[in-house]
């Protein structure tokens, strides 16, 4: 299935109130399983202004808004770019998913420079990253019995192994090996019904015992691997020196 987005999607971009340094494509479209009525969930930096980081009324660190457009939620978060980079060298998947996304909607200078910078943030702390969204998505398919979050743990779980053996980020499941062979039909199920549920492709019993399996493999898969532990302090600094330029200097494109 081709990933594609809403032709209004740069426009909406085009709204934040600040410089966008960059915007991509997470949620569903992003993991290889949108349905039909999924929400656009775009994700990305904006950079503040040196004003607005030094004097007393700073401005925003995180810019939200939604709605519903041509029938189809809407959700936009842009971080600036300091607490995004905070967030790069934490153990947070999250925002590296975001960053190296191949749905782009806006791009420029920046954008580069911090996804040059993102296979320096990774470490083997990205386990726990991992583990814990795995657990809370289970936790929720476990109240409501639906596909989604079932989906979402198979994967984090596998973007989580993928990433450990391979220091590489891979959040598209359809693209992710060492699934279930059922992963196919979860994703054509809910495709067509977003908050449909398991129904006869497999038994509750059998998909326990796959997650269960695969975090088992995510902790193997850590203490195997071959990421360094922490961070370096020339990673620490890269970053706060790309903050500081592109504060004094923003590029036309930010």
């Amino acid at each position: 299935m081709t990933l594609t987005v809403p032709d209004w999607a740069g426009e909406t971009v085009a709204e934040v109130p600040c410089p966008v340094v960059f915007a991509t494509v997470s949620g569903a479209h992003l993991y290889g399983f949108p349905s039909a009525d999924s929400d656009v969930d775009l994700r990305g930096v904006h950079l503040l202004g040196l004003r607005q980081v030094v004097g007393l009324r700073t401005g925003p660190q995180t810019l939200t808004r939604g709605g519903i457009r041509d029938g189809v939620e809407l959700d936009v978060v842009t971080h600036d770019l300091a607490k995004f980079a905070r967030l790069m060298l934490k153990p947070n998947g999250y925002v590296l998913e975001q960053l190296t996304s191949p749905l782009v909607i806006a791009t420029g200078e920046t954008h580069e420079e911090l996804k040059a910078l993102a296979p320096d943030c990774v470490t083997r702390g990205h386990e726990r990253h991992y583990e814990g969204f795995a657990r809370g998505q289970w936790e929720l398919f476990g109240r409501t019995g639906e596909l989604k979050p079932l989906l979402y743990a198979f994967r984090v779980l596998l973007t989580g192994v993928h990433l450990m053996r391979t220091g590489e980020i891979e959040a598209n499941l359809t693209r992710l090996e060492g699934g279930p062979g059922y992963l196919g039909e979860l994703i054509e199920a809910k495709r067509s019904a977003e908050h449909g549920g398991l129904g006869e492709i497999v038994s509750r019993e059998k998909v326990e015992a796959d997650v269960a399996a695969l975090r088992v493999a995510l902790v193997e898969a850590a203490a195997g691997s071959r990421l360094r532990g922490e961070l370096a302090e020339a990673t620490v600094a890269a970053m706060d020196d790309l903050v500081v330029r592109r504060r004094l200097e923003p590029p036309a494109d930010a």
